[in-house]
C-alpha cells in the first residue's frame, strides 16, 4: 500500500510562516471592517448534515462535497458554503433574534474542484451576511461594506454588478432541460463564446436565446444596461435591468469610478441568489476574490422566512495577492535572545517576561552553552544576546 503520510491531499497545501502572517493580516483586516459596520461573529461546524447543503437548496453538486458519515449511519459534509449553516443557524438559535441580524464569519470552506484549474479543495472563508432587511437600503450597506473590505486590503480592485433575475428570466422561456439549462449556464459564467452558440444554434432563434447568446458580452459601464434594454423585450428582464441601474447610480456617488463594471454574464452556480449579485476582483488572482448577492428565498427551505443579502471572501486568494506586492508586515525577529546560565533557567523565563511586558520580541535560548546560543542568534539575524546568571550581560552579534 501506498504510503501517503508525507503529501497533502490535492488542493490543500500547508502554510508557512509569512503565509500564515498574510492570512491572519486579512482575516483582522476584515474582521475589524464588519465589526466596524456593526455585524456579529459567528462561527458553524466544519462538519454539518448533507440535508443542509441539498443541492436542490445549494446548488451544489453532491459529487463536489467531501463527505462521511456520523457512528449512526447518518451522512455528513466536510462545509461547503458558508451562508447556509448560518441560514439553519438563525432558522434555530436565532430565531428569536429582532431582524435585522448582521453576522460576520471567518471559517475553511470544503469544496471539491474537479481538475482544481488553479482553484484549492480548502479555503478560508471570509464574509457577512445581512438577514432580516430587504430593498435597496440593504442592498447598498452590504455592497458599500465589501467595497471597504477590499480596499482595506488592495485599493485597485474592481466591484462587478449583475442580476440573478435577469438570466432565470431569459432561461425559463428555453425549451430545454434543467440540465442543459445549467450547461448553458456554466458556459455564460466561463464566457465560452465558441461553445455557447453551438448550444444556442440548435434551439428556435427567439429573442430570449439571441439576449442569452449576446450575455457574455454585456460587460461594461452603464451602456450595457441601454443596449440590454435594446435587444430585450422580457418584462421581467427588463425589471431587473432597471434595478441594476438604480443600484450603479447610487454606486457611483461612493466613488468608485471606473471600477465599478456591469456584468449581465455574471450567473452564479448558487441557485440560492435571487436578485443583485456582485463579485470583486484584484489583478494578480485569476478568481473573484468575493462573490456575493441577494438571497431573499434561501431561509424558507429551514422554516423561517426572511429576506437576505450577503458576499464571502477568499481570505486565501486576498492573501496571496497581498504577499506578492509586499502588502504584509514582514516577520520578524526577535529583538534579544535570552540565554541563561545553568541554575538561572527561571530567572532567564522571568527575564524574558519582563521584556515582554516592556514590548520587547524576545526568544528563549534553549541551548547548553553560551556559544551555541551566540551563533544561533547570528544565524537568525537576532542583534543581541543577553546572558542572565548572577548578572545579566549583553553580547552584540553584530546582526
Amino acid at each position: 500500500m501506498k504510503d501517503y503520510s508525507k503529501i497533502t491531499p490535492e488542493g490543500t497545501k500547508d502554510l508557512l510562516f509569512e503565509e500564515c502572517l498574510a492570512n491572519r493580516t486579512v482575516s483582522s483586516v476584515l474582521g475589524n471592517v464588519f465589526a466596524g459596520r456593526g455585524f456579529h461573529e459567528v462561527l458553524t461546524p466544519a462538519v454539518e448534515f448533507y440535508d443542509v447543503f441539498s443541492e436542490e437548496v445549494s446548488g451544489i453538486p453532491m459529487e463536489y462535497m467531501f463527505k462521511m458519515s456520523d457512528s449512526k449511519g447518518r451522512l455528513m459534509v466536510m462545509r461547503p458554503d458558508s451562508t447556509l449553516p448560518i441560514a439553519r443557524m438563525v432558522s434555530t438559535r436565532l430565531q428569536n433574534e429582532k431582524p435585522p441580524i448582521r453576522l460576520y464569519y471567518n471559517q475553511r470552506v470544503y469544496r471539491y474542484n474537479p481538475g482544481l484549474t488553479g482553484r484549492s479543495n480548502e479555503v478560508m472563508q471570509t464574509g457577512i451576511e445581512l438577514i432580516g432587511a430587504k430593498g435597496k437600503r440593504a442592498d447598498l450597506e452590504v455592497i458599500t461594506t465589501a467595497v471597504e473590505a477590499l480596499s482595506k486590503c488592495v485599493p485597485d480592485f474592481r466591484m462587478e454588478l449583475g442580476h440573478a433575475g435577469f438570466f432565470k428570466a431569459l432561461a425559463k422561456k428555453l425549451p430545454v432541460s434543467d440540465a442543459r439549462r445549467e450547461n448553458i449556464r456554466l458556459l455564460i459564467e466561463s464566457k465560452n463564446y465558441s461553445a455557447l452558440n453551438y448550444k444556442l444554434d440548435k434551439l428556435e432563434q427567439t429573442k430570449a436565446v439571441n439576449v442569452i447568446r449576446q450575455l457574455p458580452r454585456l460587460f461594461g459601464g452603464i451602456e450595457v444596461l441601454d443596449e440590454a434594454c435594446r435587444i430585450c423585450d422580457d418584462a421581467d428582464a427588463l425589471l431587473t435591468l432597471e434595478y441594476i441601474r438604480e443600484i450603479y447610480n447610487s454606486l457611483s456617488q461612493y466613488g468608485l469610478g471606473d471600477r465599478l463594471i456591469i456584468d449581465l454574464g455574471l450567473v452564479q452556480r448558487n441557485d440560492y441568489y435571487s436578485d443583485i449579485v456582485f463579485s470583486g476582483y484584484v489583478e494578480g488572482s485569476g478568481e473573484p476574490v468575493l462573490i456575493g448577492g441577494r438571497y431573499d428565498s434561501l431561509l424558507d427551505s429551514f422554516d423561517a422566512p426572511a429576506p437576505a443579502i450577503g458576499f464571502g471572501i477568499n481570505v486565501d486568494a486576498l492573501a496571496r495577492v497581498m504577499l506578492r506586492r509586499g502588502s504584509v508586515p514582514k516577520r520578524k525577529n526577535a529583538d534579544i535572545l535570552v540565554h541563561s546560565e545553568k541554575g538561572y533557567e527561571i530567572q532567564g523565563i522571568k527575564y524574558m517576561t519582563s521584556l515582554s511586558q516592556a514590548n520587547i520580541l524576545g526568544e528563549n535560548s534553549v541551548f547548553e552553552t553560551e556559544e551555541e546560543a551566540v551563533a544561533y542568534a547570528k544565524n537568525r539575524g537576532i542583534g543581541r544576546v543577553a546572558v542572565v546568571g548572577r548578572e545579566i550581560k549583553t553580547i552584540e552579534t553584530g546582526e
